[in-house]
Order: C-alpha cells, then structure tokens, then sequence
C-alpha cells in the first residue's frame, strides 16, 4: 500500500464503516482491515490519519485501529507470519513517541499503550533510545507532554509488578533506574513546588496532581520487585513528601461529586499503597518513617465520609494497617487494649455497614455487587479491606477482637429484633463481622477450610442464618438472603451435614428470587440429591429468565456441577434441557460477552450428551439434530469466540459413533481443511482432534470420497509440522492418518512425509520434536513393519536407516514419556531388534545391541526429563493478541487411546517372546551377541524377561 491520498482516503472510508450499528456494513470492513493488515505501509498509514486528518472521530478510530493492530501484530511469533516489515517497525519506533506527545488525550491515551506493548516486545534491546527520548521530555515544561511520558512509562513499567523475577528482568530494571530514577525523583520534587506556587489556581493543580498521582504509581513499580539503591538513599525525600500530600487539604480540589474519585483522593490512595508496600517489603528501612504514617493513615481514616468516592482511598487505607498489623514488627503498636478498641468501633464497624449506596448497587446489579463484595474479586471495597483488617489483627489478638466484636454483633442483632424491616443492615454487618470473624483459612473447592475457635459456627447458623432462608417470601431482605446462602457457602466444611441438608430445600427455593442471590455446590452426594432432581432443574433454568440473570455464570455453572453429580437421574429431562440449552447458544451467539457464561453452557452441552449417550449411543443423532443448526450458523458468521468449542463438541458427538460416519459430518469434512480456519491458534487443537475423529471413525469413506482429502489432510500436517509451537498437533494427526488409513491410499505420499520430517529435524530440533518423532516411526513400524521403515529410511539416504538409530532412536528413547507412548516405543523398537533382517546381516549389526541395551534401559531406568539450556518452554497459547485462546472443555475430553491394543501384551514379555522366535530362525548368534556386549546389568533384567515369559535363547 503506497502512502498516497488515495490510500488514506480509502482506509479513513473503511474505518468509517467499522463505526456503522449495521452489521451488513461494519463486517465486511472488518475483515477488509484484517485482510491488509500484512501489506506494508499500513501502520504508517493509519499513523498519518490519526494526526493529519480533520475529522476528530476518523483520528480516535484510526489510534484505536493502530493500537488493536500493534497488540495483534507486534510480537514476533516463531513459524507465524510476520505481518510488519521491518521498515514499517523502524518508521513507527522513530515517530510514535512524538506524535502521541503532540496528540490531544484521547489519542495520546491510545498510541502511548501501543508504545507499551511495543517496548514490552523490543525495550530495551531493540530500542534502546525510548527511555532517554522520553527522560529528555521532562525538561520541556509542558505538562500536557510531562504526563504523556508519565502515562506511558507507567504502562511500560506497570509489568514490574506481577513479573517473575529472573536476571533478564533484573537487568531491564538496573537500565531503567539508571536513566529514570533520578530525573523521576527531580521532576516529583519540582512538581510539588509548583503545587505550592499555584495553590489557588485549580487548572494548574489537575494538571499538577494529575502528574503527582502517575509519579507516585511509577515509584511503586520501580520499587515492587525489590528496594532499589537510589530509592534507599533518596528515601527521606520521597517519604515526607507522600507524608505532606497525604495530610494536605486543598479545598479546590474536594469535589461536589459523592461517586467518582478526585485528584487529590487518588493520590492519597496511591501513597497508601506504596506506604503498605515498603512496610510489607521493606519493613527494617521503612521503621522510622512508619509512626507517622500509622498516623496519618489513622487520622485519614476517622476524618473520611463514607461517600462512594472515598472507597478506594479508606480500602487502601484500611490495607496499610493490615498490612503493618500482621508483622511481628509492628505488633507493640496495637497491643494496647484501647487501641484494638478504637481500630475496631472507628475503622472497622463503619467500614463494614450497607450503605444506601451499596444498596443501589445491590438492585441496579447484584451478579456485579456478589462478584465484588460476596465473592472476592480483584476490585477493592470497604468491606473487603475492613475484613482484610480483622484477619491481621486476628493474627496475634484473636481473643481480645472476637471479644470486643461479640459485644457489636450481639447488640446489632438486637437492633435488628426490634425492628427487622428498618435495621436489617445491622443484621447484614453483623453477618459481616461474623464470617469476618471466623474465616482463617480458605480455598476455592472446600470454603474455609480453618474457622476461629472462639466463634460457634453452628449455633450462629441454627438461630440466625436457617431463619431467613426459611422465610416464605424469598424476595424479601434480598441482601439479607445473599448473606445467609453466603454464609452456607463459605462454611460448608465446618457446618454438620445435617445442617446442609436441611439447607437444600430451601437453597434451591432461593433460586426463583427476582434479585439473584450467590449459587453454591454444596458436598452432597447424588443419592442425597435426588429427591430434589426435578426442582432444582426446574428452578436452575428458571433462574435464567430472571430479568439481569440471563446470562448469569454462577446459575450456568450450577447447571454443569448439577448434571455433573445427578449424572443419570437427568436422563429423563433431557430433551427439555437440551432445547433450553440450544436456545441459550443460538441467543449468546449473536453477541458473545460473558466468556465464563458461555465455557459452563458449553460444558453443560458435553455433559448432557456424555450422560444420554452412555445410557443409550443411538440417542446421538437427537442431540446431533438440536445442535447442527446452531453449530451452522456460528460457523458461518465465524463466531471467533465459539469456533473452538463447537469443534470439540463434534468430536465428542463423531466419536459416539460405532459405524460408519454420517454423511452430515461429511459435508462439513472439506471445509475443515481451510487453511484460514487454521490460522488461528485457538482452533488448532479441536481441529486435529476433529480430524482425529474422522479418520478414526470414516477413513475408508475419507480415502474412497475423493482424492484430494488426503493432500489435505497432509497440507494441514506439514503447517502444524513446520511450528514449534503446534508440531506435537501435526504428529497426532499424522499418527491417526498412519493408523486408520487403508496402506494403499497413503503408500504415494508416505516417503514426502519422511523427507518433511527429516527437514524440520535439521532445522529445528527440539526435545518435543525429537519425543513426538520417536513415537510415530515405531508407531510406523508396528502398523507397516520394520522391514518397511528401514527401506523407507535406506530408499531417501543410503544408510540413513543406521543413523536414525545411532543419532535419534539409542540415545533420546529416554526421553519419550507417557504410558500409551513408552508402549508404542517398546513394541516398535522390539520389531526393529527382531523382525528385520538387516539388522542381523549387513552394517547395521554393530547396533543391534547398542539398541537392545537402549530398550531394557527404557524399560528399567527413570524417564529422562531434561531439555538443553537453550531450549525454552514453547507455550501454546503464547499467541498474537486477537487470536482466540484454545479453552480446552473439560467434560468433552477424549479417552486416551492405544492404538497397539492388548494384542501385544507386557513388552518386556513381547521382547522376550520375540528374541526367543529370532534366536530358533538364527540359533547361536543371539545368545553370542548378548555375552560379548551387553552389560552386566542389562543382561540380567533380560533373563528376569525370559524367565517370565518361559523362554530361552538358542
């Protein structure tokens, strides 16, 4: 693509399309987009649109189109294509940090995460002028760049903070705090000062606190893995500046708004955080100035509202004392009983009230309020960290705390008595401070799995948790139901059976409440849950069409550990389901946005046919008849997202089959050979599984229908062979085409595939190539015969057949790991000792023992597990951005398969049998070659071999 008007009038076009509500429109410009992505000029293209067009919309889009198509592209993956020349690389390196410093916010946002992800691929070896580029930016006085700089070294260095430590990082982290940290440490000092000279100006202080705020999240980065030696020295400095932020007040800056967070309380949050890292890390360094900060954060609690815009700051807060609470250190500074007192009535009782803005987001949302305050997840709340607080105090004054909170949670639930219908709440935070209280330890499969002695779990369920889920009107106290099936959930393990049992009934009456309340899977066994199949079914789907919960994944994944633990009891319901189910799919298909809904609905879909068709195969083709319509239409529309699970759900469906394959799956059978369905790696290993399934069922029909398929299916072998990433793919395929193949239909192309191996071996050989190469040439021999490998071997090289041996087959069988694979090995490398005559007559003599000695050390020695130095772990799903990641359905897993079968018996017995047949054709010569050069040890487990299998050697 040429750098011409023309061009960029075509492509601002096409990204205005992409903008269109129409789908007719925005699809096909889409893919056009997708489709030029490999041709040059293009990012430069869209470069140029984004800072020279006049249309403000076309320059957002085109920075948003740059940056997806950086994340998608950047990486250079090995065996992929590389979709970005080397000059388009070096031409967006050397302007994008210009432009998105020139850019307005909106899109200096987006080219700065772009430069991001550019640095996390190539800084700093392959642009080792990006930091001092950006440092030099600091000087320049103009904020608007100074943060553009800051934003983006806080999304390059952010990384930082969840990397494993290795000396790569170490040393990206020494090369970052030589060029940053001290003109960081210069720009923080110079900024505070001009916070001081335009105290009164409130435009110059958002811009100011703005910097203040990425400064502060940039020291936590730059300190997370370890206390950097400038940071030490400088510690005095950055330390009373946090200390002076954190108790000022600037009345310009306080806000009207009770939800959104302002400047002045997201820098104070920061600082809390990096407060609480250096007092976990780096407690010895941090003591003196620790004091003040308890200080400070304590006066900063006791003086904050409880508006919905001050949550992030007191649960930062709250998680600094937390955090100094629990170490051994710090403990002199709590153990005053009016201390624990004054924590517990001022911090932590306030913090762990429902308020009316938490009630809010209880009605407008409560799956997303569960997900955050019941459940546990990544977002922050009051409670959370007030909980949080409890545990650490817990630590080293359990006694004294449950004490002083006995006294708030009886009182509260006495509050409650008195007028449920206006105090509930009281009951809600002494709920609250009770499982607060209890939980110890906790894992995601058994809830808590360690409760507090002091507090009696069981008597606090029988009188105020049983209550409210007995109570007839299930729609009221919704908070209150939440909690009590909370309550159930998390102290599953500790509460008597009798208890849950009594819970069931009732838990599953919960599941037709208009507000959803948290579902469970409680330890009950299928007998125990079968007089309640049909209601908690019936109650499960119903829970679906309950208005917020349509695409609820807690009620879809009880579904799935439903049928997983009614198992056969659902036989009876199944029609009705799978319709239910169908509908669901065809729905979520149209607009995939719940990924975890979708994986528990496709797992249900598994199970559902696994359970029917155990009972009854032939029931097959009504599931069959459901689906394919659905599974059509998401294959036209190329719903990227549900491609991979339809592929293993018709693998699951084809491998019921005991004959021949149907001729719906037949139709379908040349599409799969497409070689862009194969260019996303999320649908290469249901693919070969597909495939896998077909050759299995209907290779006669595959080599019979038409002669193409099987240049096909080895096309797809020789993409997935030449990958380091997908080879072990290539070989199951190949080893299934090898397997049920009629011989006559592969005979042509057998030697190719030997000559594409050997190719791959010289150019790339890898201890995972190496494995799957073992395996599939004695797969090769079992199936074809030893004869007819080594004249394979001998007919592409003379005497290759000698080096496969002496180079591959003696020195790596060690390595082959797996039960199905270590047999195919025995076998086949047993045939090659004893079923193939050159080996007896002619050069390939000298390595019959060698050979022999490599099997009985297979046989007897420990897998050998090593892989070179300089062979890293390949990741699979180590892919390009966009690419769906392969989700493997646990419940549409495939039985692994032995293709040898019991024909062959123990190996070491096949061994002896075989070497007993070979020494009656040849007498003499076996027991010769044995004595003269096979090892003490192996010599003796060969005749423990003879002796089991009553043979001996002629």
């Amino acid at each position: 693509m040429d750098l011409n008007d023309a061009n960029l009038q075509s492509l601002m076009e096409f990204l205005r399309k992409t903008l269109d509500p129409d789908p007719l429109v925005r699809r096909p410009a889409e893919k056009f987009l997708e489709s030029v992505e490999g041709n040059q000029n293009y990012p430069v293209l869209l470069l140029t649109l984004l800072e020279k067009s006049q249309d403000n919309v076309i320059r957002v889009c085109a920075a948003v189109t740059f940056k997806n198509y950086i994340k998608r592209n950047w990486r250079i993956v090995e065996d992929e294509q590389n979709k970005i020349s080397d000059p388009d690389r070096t031409t967006v390196k050397a302007n994008i940090v210009n432009l998105m410093l020139r850019s307005p916010e909106q899109i200096q946002k987006q080219l700065s995460d772009a430069i991001s992800i550019i640095g996390r691929e190539d800084f700093p070896q392959k642009w080792p002028d990006l930091l001092t580029e950006m440092v030099t930016r600091f000087q320049s006085g103009d904020f608007h760049i100074i943060n553009g700089v800051l934003r983006t070294a806080h999304s390059l260095f952010k990384r930082y903070r969840h990397e494993f430590k290795s000396n790569e990082l170490w040393l990206e982290i020494k090369l970052v705090l030589d060029t940053f940290a001290a003109p960081l440490t210069e720009l923080f000092k110079a900024t505070i000062e001009l916070c001081q000279t335009h105290a009164k100006d409130i435009n110059a202080l958002k811009v100011l606190f703005s910097s203040l705020t990425l400064i502060s999240k940039l020291f936590y980065s730059l300190n997370f893995q370890d206390l950097p030696e400038f940071f030490e020295d400088n510690m005095e400095t950055w330390m009373s500046n946090f200390h002076n932020l954190l108790t000022l007040d600037n009345k310009l800056l306080q806000t009207d708004d009770e939800e959104e967070a302002g400047l002045l309380e997201m820098l104070k949050s920061q600082i809390c955080d990096n407060a609480a890292l250096y007092a976990q890390k780096y407690d010895e360094e941090f003591q003196p100035f620790l004091p003040r900060f308890v200080t400070a954060i304590w006066n900063l609690l006791v003086s904050t509202g409880q508006e919905v815009k001050y949550d992030l700051l007191v649960s930062n807060a709250i998680q600094f004392l937390a955090s100094v609470c629990e170490r051994p250190h710090y403990k002199n500074l709590f153990e005053d009983q009016n201390t624990l007192t004054s924590i517990c009535e001022k911090v932590i009782v306030p913090n762990m009230e429902f308020r009316s803005a938490d009630e809010e987001a209880f009605e407008d949302n409560s799956e997303e309020y569960i997900r955050r305050d019941l459940e546990g997840s990544d977002i922050d709340t009051r409670r959370r960290a007030a909980c949080d607080l409890v545990r650490g105090l817990c630590k080293f004054f359990e006694a004294p705390v449950t004490a002083i909170f006995s006294g708030y949670v009886n009182s509260m639930l006495a509050e409650y008595a008195k007028n449920p219908g206006l105090n509930w709440k009281h009951k809600d935070a002494a709920i609250y401070l009770v499982t607060s209280l209890a939980s110890k330890a906790q894992t995601q499969k058994h809830g808590i799995t360690q409760a507090n002695e002091l507090v009696n779990l069981t008597e606090f369920f029988v009188n105020h948790i049983i209550t409210d889920l007995k109570s007839p009107n299930i729609n009221e106290f919704p908070v209150l139901k939440a909690d009590a099936i909370k309550y159930v959930m998390i102290f599953r393990s500790q509460l008597p059976k009798e208890q849950l049992l009594q819970a069931v009934p009732l838990l599953m009456a919960h599941l037709e409440a208009e507000i959803p309340t948290p579902h469970l899977e409680l330890n009950i066994t299928p007998g125990e849950m079968a007089p309640f199949t049909s209601q908690l079914l019936n109650n499960l789907f119903k829970a679906l069409s309950v208005p917020g919960s349509a695409e609820n994944e807690y009620i879809m994944k009880a579904i799935m550990r439903s049928f997983s633990l009614l198992q056969d009891a659902i036989v009876p319901y199944i029609p009705t389901l799978i319709d239910q189910l169908t509908q669901k799919l065809l729905l979520v298909s149209k607009n995939p946005s719940k990924p975890h809904f979708n994986h528990y609905l496709f797992e249900s879909l598994c199970l559902s046919i696994r359970i029917t068709c155990k009972a009854n195969p032939s029931t097959v083709g009504s599931f069959e008849e459901a689906l394919f319509p659905v599974f059509t239409e998401i294959l036209q529309n190329d719903v990227q997202e549900f491609v991979p699970y339809v592929f293993q759900v018709m693998s699951l469906l084809l491998e019921i089959h005991s004959d021949s394959i149907p001729s719906s799956y037949m139709a379908l059978f040349p599409h799969l050979l497409q070689p862009a369905l194969w260019e996303r790696a999320g649908n290469i290993p249901p693919l070969v599984r597909l495939l896998q399934a077909y050759l299995e069922k209907g290779a006669p029909t595959i080599a019979s229908s038409a002669a193409d398929k099987i240049p096909g299916l080895l096309g797809v072998f020789q993409k997935l062979i030449a990958s380091k990433a997908n080879d072990h793919q290539g070989f199951y395929l190949l080893n299934s085409i090898i397997e049920h193949m009629p011989p006559e239909s592969i005979m042509q192309y057998r030697k190719q595939i030997f000559i594409l191996l050997f190719q791959r071996l010289q150019s790339s050989k890898t201890t995972k190539f190496i494995k799957s190469f073992l395996v599939f040439i004695n797969l090769f021999g079992v199936k074809y015969g030893a004869i007819a490998l080594q004249e394979i071997f001998d007919s592409i090289q003379p005497k290759m057949f000698g080096m496969v041996l002496e180079k591959i087959i003696i020195p790596d069988v060690q390595k082959v790991s797996g039960p199905v694979e270590k047999k195919i090995c025995a076998v086949g490398i047993t045939k090659i000792l004893t079923e193939c005559p050159a080996m007896m007559d002619t050069e390939y003599t000298k390595l019959w023992t060698p050979l022999l000695q490599a099997l009985i050390g297979f046989f007897e020695l420990p897998e050998d597990d090593s892989t070179p130095d300089d062979e890293h772990f390949i990741d699979i799903e180590d892919t390009p951005g966009y690419q769906t990641a392969f989700s493997q359905l646990a419940f549409a897993g495939k039985k692994e398969h032995d293709p040898i079968g019991d024909s062959m018996g123990n190996p070491k017995i096949l061994l002896a049998q075989s070497l007993h047949k070979l020494s009656t054709a040849c007498p003499g010569r076996v027991p010769s070659m044995l004595s003269s050069s096979l090892n003490a040890d192996a010599l003796q487990f060969l005749q423990g071999y003879l002796l089991a299998a009553s043979v001996q050697l002629v």
